[in-house]
């Protein structure tokens, strides 16, 4: 099982490079932002199997430490002051998860976390971002990823967004077999339950 995480976790790189190559022949912005995106949603699965790989129990991984790990490289990629938006990670450490709720898991976090970075404080502004991860009954999780940023417009509707983070967000939900409920009262807060497998 670890050769294959490891081989998993290579091939992943492999396809990040292609795209990093392929990238440099874009003119567009727009276009290399979308690139960038999809390397960074194929780290966030890379970075599962590296920690699959290094678990002792080879079917589950200690969440807490991949999202530390995958927030860290989130404010690397969009170049944000740690001083400027503090990141409070609170994750149960008794949660640990196998790959099939890992995966949708760790990317629902990659767009949440993905989209405060670039949206929630604009022209420097500070902030904070939280994310949580307990169980609230047994066998069900809560995921929670708030900001305190600008918020969602007023007119904002979940289900009429078309872009792809957003869709992402609510199929990897449906795949959780979670729900999810926003809130916008102060920043932009996403509560997804899921039955843990």
């Amino acid at each position: 099982m670890k050769e294959v995480y490891h081989r998993v976790k290579n091939n992943l790189q492999v396809i990040s490079s292609l795209l990093s190559l392929q990238s440099e022949y874009i003119k567009d912005k727009q276009d290399i932002e979308i690139f960038q995106q999809s390397q960074q949603r194929i780290a966030s699965m890379a970075l599962i199997h590296e920690k699959m790989y290094q678990s002792p129990d080879l079917a589950k991984i200690n969440f807490s430490e991949y999202v530390q790990d995958l927030v860290a490289s989130l404010c690397t990629s969009y170049e944000r002051n740690a001083s400027a938006i503090a990141l409070n990670i609170n994750i149960e450490e008794h949660i640990l998860l196998g790959l099939d709720t890992a995966i949708p898991c760790g990317l629902i976090i990659h767009e949440l976390v993905s989209n405060s970075l670039k949206y929630a404080f604009p022209a420097g502004r500070k902030g904070e971002i939280s994310i949580e991860i307990r169980e609230i009954v047994v066998g069900e999780i809560l995921l929670n990823v708030r900001d305190n940023g600008i918020g969602l417009p007023s007119n904002f509707n979940f289900t009429d967004v078309a872009s792809l983070g957003w869709q992402l967000v609510d199929a990897l939900a449906s795949q959780l077999a979670g729900n999810i409920n926003i809130n916008s009262d102060i920043g932009v807060e996403f509560q997804i339950t899921f039955p843990i497998i």
